[in-house]
């Protein structure tokens, strides 16, 4: 939307509008407002309240918040309770495990320091301090679309209109969405965001760079029997039930108050279509070396959520004109780590540095070139070119052989600079890496028993998702007969598999769910209001024909304490 367009709209203008209210965009505030407290800075979040919409895993590297808030740990009240007292590296087979020794491990991969933490209690605590600065954070507001300049330049946002029914009219109640202006507007809206992809596509920032991957994480959160608790233990694994081919993972994270919790993480660049994420998940947890420490225990939570996985060399270009990507809009986790909440931190910081100078000066809705190389020469860049072949290698090559060799070139970058492979590239993306179904068999997965394996509907009331029915359907299938057509009779309708959340069925002229893949005359079912904002179908679908946009603000899940 051009500025033009904005005649009777009810517009602010500030001198920074920040998106997302994760770790970047709330560093990236307070910072601002460290430099300069004059600057006027406003915070969207699209989450009913901040922290709604976060979930990760989450063991954080404590070197963002020391550069940002050098005087937290001498604090009351802050989030950082659990301080990691062991860390074990398993790797699974069917029937038993092997613990790889820590010596092994290159010394990025050590969680020693580190803190296991719900990082939404963490942006909660962020929160805090922003607006004790005079930063303006309003949740419930989702950031739909950007505003350009008549040079193209981004001039700011705009929030979604509320009350719009499913036919796209307004209903009773209708309140159109707000203009907000600023001289930059910094993007920190999170792994696969749809404002980052219409900057991506207009200003041509993936040019030059590999394919972004992604991953999808899949986390519960559940409350365990003491004897079987043992807090600060961080122990990740790779192996079962995956196969060799299939590149994934999982964690088990003990905080505090006898909680644990865990993940698992499927990396989307699997072939077979016949796999489902949210099963193998399930299956997880049977496994000898990980059930007993949910036997007698009670889920309290779950969630699912795309992560980035592609690393230094699928990074865009991160400065376009008018603003900035931060954050995991930009792609700063590192894999092998499971860990990018320091980067996002980092990154907000280094941007803040970057439009408080410039401002200064009296720019404004001009690129921030310069932020670009500073990130790559930053710790975050640092960082990533040490592990940026560990994903390809994974790819290529398999679990046991790929993590052997991505722990080789790790050792080689961190002791010398050097890595045998130079700098790999993906190829692919995780859409194109899909096979079709008949070069698969199918996979039996068990019934869930409903104590340590459920189903996916009672894993979304978990999740405490909600979304009002009568309103525009936020996955948007572009062109369905070619839904039908491929992803269907192809594919045999992965869609109703990668999805974490139930949203995606394949019915029959009578509405009943289809009894096969190769059922004929089928449709596609949107269950739209149980979408957990994944945005797995937006990276899966072998065709990209599904585009997630957000809903109306304040939609979706709530993740108080994941």
């Amino acid at each position: 939307m051009s500025g033009d367009e904005l005649p009777g709209r009810e517009s602010m203008e500030f001198n920074v509008v920040i998106v997302g209210a994760g770790p970047a965009g709330l560093s990236a505030a307070i910072r601002l407002k460290q430099v300069n407290p004059d600057l006027s800075v406003v915070v969207l979040e699209k989450g009913a309240e901040v922290g709604a919409h976060i979930l990760s895993g989450a063991v954080v590297d404590p070197i963002g918040i020391d550069r940002l808030l050098p005087g937290w740990r001498n604090e009351e009240g802050h989030p950082f309770k659990t301080e990691v007292t062991a860390d074990h590296f398993l790797v699974l087979g069917p029937a038993g495990s092997v613990r790889l020794p820590n010596f092994l491990m290159p010394p990025l991969m050590n969680n020693h320091g580190n803190y296991i933490v719900s990082l939404g209690i963490v942006c909660r605590w962020l929160a805090e301090k922003a607006e004790a600065l005079g930063v303006e954070i309003y949740p419930g507001f989702a950031a739909t679309s950007l505003i350009f300049n008549d040079e193209g330049a981004v001039i700011g946002v705009i929030t979604g209109d509320m009350g719009v029914g499913r036919d796209g009219r307004p209903r009773a109640g209708f309140s159109a969405g707000m203009a907000l202006l600023g001289k930059y507007v910094l993007i920190g809206e999170g792994a696969r965001g749809s404002l980052t992809k219409q900057l991506i596509a207009r200003h041509k920032l993936s040019e030059g760079r590999e394919p972004q991957k992604f991953g999808i994480g899949l986390k519960e959160l559940w409350e365990v029997r003491p004897e079987r608790h043992s807090q600060g233990l961080v122990q990740h694994s790779f192996g079962w039930p995956l196969d060799m081919k299939t590149g994934g993972g999982s964690f088990l994270y003990h905080l505090e108050d006898n909680l644990v919790a865990v993940g698992f993480v499927v990396h989307l660049d699997y072939r077979n279509p016949w796999l489902s994420p949210f099963e193998e998940f399930q299956r997880f947890k049977t496994h000898p070396a990980i059930r007993h420490t949910f036997e007698e225990a009670t889920r309290i939570g779950y969630g699912a959520r795309a992560i980035t996985e592609g690393g230094w060399q699928s990074v865009p270009k991160t400065s376009f004109p008018g603003g900035l990507l931060i954050g995991c809009a930009a792609g700063f986790v590192n894999l092998p780590r499971i860990k990018g909440s320091h980067n996002a931190v980092l990154s907000g910081i280094l941007a803040a540095n970057h439009v408080a100078a410039a401002i200064a000066t009296g720019r404004a809705n001009d690129e921030l070139d310069a932020f670009d190389a500073a990130w790559r020469k930053s710790e975050i860049g640092k960082e990533l070119r040490k592990v940026r072949n560990v994903k390809p290698l994974w790819s290529r090559f398999g679990t046991l052989i790929g993590i052997g060799l991505g722990g080789l070139d790790m050792w080689l970058n961190t002791l010398f600079g050097f890595s045998p492979f130079g700098t790999l590239k993906h190829r692919k993306t995780d859409a194109q890496s899909l096979d079709p179904a008949s070069e698969h068999c199918t996979i039996a997965y068990p019934k869930p028993d409903g104590l340590l394996t459920f189903d996916r509907l009672s894993s979304v009331f978990m999740s405490s998702t909600n979304h009002e029915e009568d309103q525009p359907v936020h996955l948007q299938v572009k062109d369905m007969e070619l839904q039908v057509r491929s992803e269907h009779d192809v594919f045999a309708g992965p869609s109703t598999r990668y999805c974490p959340a139930g949203v995606y069925e394949w019915v029959d002229v009578d509405g009943n769910v289809a009894a096969s893949p190769e059922a004929k005359d089928v449709r596609l079912v949107i269950n739209a209001q149980n979408c957990v904002h994944c945005k797995t179908c937006d990276i899966k679908d072998p065709n990209q024909n599904i585009d997630w946009v957000p809903p109306q603000g304040a939609e979706g899940p709530v993740y108080m304490s994941m």
